[in-house]
């Protein structure tokens, strides 16, 4: 796996790609509303880890997955719908749970965070190369707990130590694979787009 950047226009994320010139508005609609529902699905793929409110699911990795392949702007609408419907109601977060009293509601507000983040990061080149596509979901995933982990200590009782036990170390191996998996897939994506540019 190469760590070389693909020759593909500066500052601009995958999305950017599409050939939708005409019709922009209507690009970004169907891309941001994708998203939220991509998000919403992935949140159902669930495992429960035992002790912890909070389940090993899909949704950060769609969360990060859509802000580096929309950009900020757009990954930031797009888990912001997805968090503004889910709280309304739509049980699309995870384990079709919905509304404002869950304790996991932190990495919900977390991703909205992170997804614009890593967006930003990828317009600059975050997810060209394996060593920064690394760079960037580590940042991203970081920003999840940064908010997920205090939220949840204070919305359960919890010490933050007892949050940090609950709500973070069950999850670094599976954040490592995921890591690793968007490691080899956005450069990779990157690298055939640039082959055909």
């Amino acid at each position: 796996m190469s760590t070389a950047a693909a020759p593909v226009r500066s500052g601009a994320v995958l999305a950017d790609l599409l050939p939708a010139a005409r019709h922009r508005y209507a690009v970004d609609a169907a891309l941001v509303l994708g998203g939220a529902v991509l998000t919403g699905i992935a949140a159902q793929i669930a495992v429960p880890v035992p002790g912890s409110p909070v389940p090993v699911t899909g949704q950060t990795f769609a969360a990060l997955l859509i802000g580096t392949a929309l950009g900020a702007r757009r990954g930031f609408l797009s888990l912001a719908l997805y968090a503004l419907v889910g709280m309304a109601g739509m049980p699309w977060f995870a384990e079709a749970s919905s509304g404002w009293s869950m304790p996991s509601l932190g990495y919900v507000f977390g991703m909205l965070l992170a997804a614009t983040v890593v967006g930003a990061l990828a317009r600059r080149g975050g997810d060209r190369s394996v060593l920064r596509t690394a760079g960037t979901m580590v940042l991203g995933s970081a920003i999840i707990y940064a908010i997920g982990v205090p939220y949840l200590a204070l919305s359960t009782g919890m010490s933050l130590s007892a949050a940090v036990a609950a709500g973070l170390t069950p999850f670094l191996i599976g954040d490592a694979l995921k890591a690793a998996l968007a490691m080899g897939l956005l450069p990779t994506t990157w690298k055939l787009l640039g082959r055909r540019g």
